[in-house]
């Protein structure tokens, strides 16, 4: 039974991982698998939504992706064996926050 009380964004819905909201797809952040340096399975953004395989969608902030961590969640979404990391997704959100703070002059 679909809610009739929440109005649904236009275009592709997904379900944010972490807080377990749904939102436009435009609005999420993508997640998939990738290597990492060694070679092991690790979560890894896809902010251009163009990696192949299975991916997970995530707000893009630090808040859904702690929840997301603590529920296991990028386990189950990929459907992966294991606890791979994703501090790469971490990386990200964080380098995403640091770029939105004001930059103050030095001189």
């Amino acid at each position: 039974m679909v809610r009739q009380d929440i109005p649904l964004p236009d275009g592709p819905v997904r379900t944010c991982i972490g807080c377990r909201r749904r939102a436009a797809k435009r609005e999420l952040l993508r997640v998939t698998v990738g290597p990492d340096r060694d070679g092991r399975q690790t979560v890894v953004p896809d902010p251009a939504s163009s990696a192949p395989g299975r991916g997970a969608h995530l707000h893009p902030t630090r808040e859904c992706y702690d929840l997301a961590v603590r529920r296991k969640a990028f386990t189950r979404a990929l459907r992966l064996t294991g606890g791979p990391s994703s501090a790469p997704v971490g990386d990200y959100l964080d380098s995403r926050h640091d770029d939105d703070r004001p930059h103050l002059a030095t001189d």
